[in-house]
């Protein structure tokens, strides 16, 4: 089974072309294209208008015993979208365009007719110049006249014109300048207006900068303060201004037998001696200022030794650990003292 699209066909040996029989068509013979108006034409049976680039379905046909440079012409018929009139143009390969044949006429074709009129008039002036060498000489005599004529009416023109319009160039040129001038001298004015802003606001400026300066003077860095360790001393005024407040101490003879004063019946019983109550007083005197002395002491041998060297903070040790000691042992003795009182009145 052969294929359906064949590119490549077979040809027997004995195959001839000449012995194929051609089809005999008319030279006239029609074809229908689509193509669009060349140009703007108007319908001359109804007056319709029918612009450049319009569709149609055309009829083409190639012009008999009309040819130009071996090129040939071709002629299309297309109807009105009005009226269905037959409208025909046919192509100019001569100056490769389209021309107007029967049933509508072109629009703006009139320039093109006043040129196509020039071209003809200056082709006949030609021919005429090849053979006749005087008619040379009058056509330059001609023109030559034509163009005097032409200057003249010009200069009546001007003329007229300035007479009608009565204008005085040398005052148009004074108010001119006078313009110029005061342009320049406005736009300098305000160049020195602005000049003068932008100083007064430099200025202001740096006399606001100069008076911040001023009231917030550069502050030196604050140093710290170094802390002062409390001396050991302020807990004893502290224990003496609270003293007054508590209430004292009962004796050990007080616990016993209780006090004097308390019962009147008991009071005669023991008999207070003088000479014991300015000892006791005397030796809670002296008691007292060795508790008083032995913290101050302390308190101004440390002091010194964080004064001194490595060498004379030891041996500064060694002098308030004798001086603890000795406060330690006087405050033993007065309690042993204090002891035996309380079993002699017992």
């Amino acid at each position: 089974m052969s294929e359906r699209k064949v590119l490549n066909k077979y040809y027997p040996p004995d195959f001839d072309p000449s012995k194929i029989p051609k089809l005999k068509l008319p030279k006239d013979r029609q074809y229908v294209v689509r193509l669009m108006a060349p140009f703007n034409m108007r319908c001359k049976t109804c007056g319709e208008y029918i612009y450049k680039g319009k569709k149609f379905n055309a009829r083409k046909e190639t012009v008999q015993n009309e040819v130009y440079l071996g090129l040939p012409i071709f002629r299309f018929y297309i109807k009105c979208t009005r009226c269905l009139a037959e409208i025909t143009f046919k192509t100019d390969p001569e100056n490769t365009d389209y021309v107007m044949e029967h049933g509508a006429t072109r629009n703006f074709q009139a320039e093109k007719l006043l040129e196509e009129q020039e071209k003809q008039i200056q082709k006949e002036r030609e021919d005429e110049e090849l053979n006749n060498p005087m008619k040379i000489l009058e056509n330059r005599t001609k023109d030559s006249k034509m163009e005097m004529e032409v200057l003249e009416n010009l200069q009546e023109l001007k003329e007229l014109n300035q007479r009608q319009a009565n204008v005085d160039f040398e005052g148009m040129l004074l108010e001119y300048q006078k313009y110029e001038e005061d342009r320049k001298r406005k736009q300098e004015e305000d160049d020195e207006r602005e000049m003068k802003s932008m100083l007064e606001s430099a200025h202001t400026k740096r006399i606001l900068e100069d008076s911040d300066s001023d009231e917030e003077p550069l502050k030196p860095p604050c140093k710290l303060k170094p802390k002062v360790p409390p001396k050991p001393t302020d807990i004893l005024n502290e224990q003496n201004t609270d003293r007054p407040n508590k209430k004292l101490k009962p004796e050990s003879w007080e616990k016993s037998v209780g006090k004097l004063t308390g019962n009147p019946h008991l009071s005669g019983l023991v008999v207070k001696k003088a000479q014991t109550k300015k000892a006791d007083s005397s030796n809670l005197s002296k008691s007292d200022s060795v508790q008083k002395d032995c913290p101050t002491r302390l308190v101004t041998e440390i002091q010194n030794s964080m004064a001194l060297p490595a060498s004379a903070v030891l041996s500064s040790a060694a002098q308030v650990q004798k001086a603890s000691a000795v406060c330690n042992s006087s405050l033993s003795l007065l309690g042993a003292y204090s002891d035996s009182e309380g079993s002699n009145s017992d």
